[in-house]
């Protein structure tokens, strides 16, 4: 018997899969996303010392559901840039002006999925395509299935929640300005937060 043997390799795990929810399936159709009942919006680092709050007034969504099989789901995201809102005229002035989003020139922020992973039982990452000023990089969302429900008016409707990170340089969004005591006036670590409000197309 020999007193040593080469042990063999550990097969890499399988990835857990999500059980198949047949609630989900009922979800399978096509979406609007209603401006009305949903904020898309972001918070960024101010001054080294607080956070400045402000959202998108003026968009329009579409969702593909497929609840039996969330990978064929699809979302695509158009923002009318000149819609920014923080609360403060000066400063929104400031945001649709050349040192950010020149809205003028770029009047469109866009997303397009590129890929949908359901790593829970009500919660998905959505992969795309972010572009602003014709800037076009990766983003990935982690969303959660908020619930469903039919309105006052016999509409369905679905609702996901969810935020995501991104670095505003990576999109040429680069002014800034020093501070006497150090340090920048404007963070370049940008938090997007999204509360969607989805209703079903007729068939």
């Amino acid at each position: 018997m020999a007193l040593f043997t080469r042990k063999r390799a550990a097969a890499p795990a399988a990835p857990a899969l999500v059980a198949a929810d047949p609630a989900l399936a009922a979800l399978t159709g096509d979406y609007t996303i209603d401006p009305a009942h949903s904020t898309i919006g972001f918070a960024v680092r101010h001054a080294m010392v607080t956070n400045v709050r402000g959202s998108f007034g003026a968009y329009e969504g579409r969702l593909h559901l497929d609840g039996a099989e969330p990978g064929r789901s699809t979302a695509a995201l158009e923002i009318q840039t000149a819609s920014v809102d923080t609360g403060i005229g000066d400063r929104d002035a400031h945001l649709r002006g050349g040192d950010f989003f020149d809205t003028e020139t770029f009047p469109l922020m866009t997303f397009r999925s590129t890929a949908v992973e359901q790593t829970a039982a009500d919660r998905f990452r959505v992969t795309g395509d972010l572009t602003i000023k014709d800037v076009t990089r990766p983003l990935a969302l982690d969303l959660e299935l908020q619930g469903t429900a039919t309105d006052v008016y016999g509409a369905e409707r679905v609702g996901f929640e969810g935020s995501t990170e991104i670095l505003r340089s990576e999109w040429g969004l680069t002014w800034n300005a020093a501070l006497e005591a150090g340090g920048v006036m404007v963070s370049d670590k940008v938090k997007l937060t999204f509360d969607i409000s989805a209703v079903k197309n007729a068939a």
